[in-house]
């Protein structure tokens, strides 16, 4: 009879135990300060990211071969959104307050459309963030130009926010890459500008 009566108190004290509650994560830009008015627009859209990390809940790369799939650590909205969201603010901070715009449509031809293409977006509490991509900036007329960016940032701190943390700053450093592009057509003369 002790038998029965001591594995029915473990299953009520298991059942008792409280159920993990999960956590969100998003990422970030730095506030921009208080710009004039935008005379350059730009669009940003995301083309591609890799099928292991465009899921909710966070990849942590835990080994050469191994992640880790958290489903109480979770991206706050999808990362095809909030990739491109964050990479516009950072590159209207870095024009001076131009007029960026994220997603799959807008409203109006801009003067400048961004393509990316993330190949690799890991995640790492040791290593922090590490991104890959390639990226496209095609002006309203004239020639497109290409690059690609290798950003790293290391985690603050070596759990879920520190990664989420290390990832927004990595982002800074794609977006500045592709903020130089525009600015240079920017403040060169436009094609035939002289006539001819």
């Amino acid at each position: 009879m002790k038998i029965p009566i001591a594995v029915t108190l473990l299953v009520l004290l298991a059942g008792c135990g409280a159920t993990p509650k999960e956590s969100y994560y998003t990422l970030a830009a730095p506030p921009m300060d208080a710009a004039a008015a935008a005379t350059t627009s730009v669009h940003v859209v995301l083309s591609s990211l890799p099928e292991a990390v465009d899921r909710n809940p966070m990849v942590v790369r835990t080994g050469p071969y191994q992640v880790d799939i958290d489903d109480f650590h979770r991206w706050a909205e999808p990362l095809k959104a909030a990739i491109p969201r964050v990479l516009a603010a950072n590159i209207a901070r870095d024009l001076g307050g131009a007029r960026v715009t994220s997603g799959r449509g807008t409203a109006a031809l801009p003067d400048y459309r961004v393509a990316v293409d993330v190949a690799r977006f890991d995640s790492s509490f040791g290593e922090g963030a590490a991104i890959d991509a390639t990226w496209t900036v095609t002006p309203k007329t004239g020639p497109a130009v290409q690059g690609r960016t290798i950003a790293r940032a290391p985690a603050p701190s070596a759990d879920h926010a520190g990664v989420a943390s290390a990832h927004s700053r990595a982002l800074e450093k794609l977006a500045r890459e592709i903020a130089e592009v525009i600015s240079r057509r920017l403040s060169s003369p436009a094609p035939n500008a002289r006539g001819g």
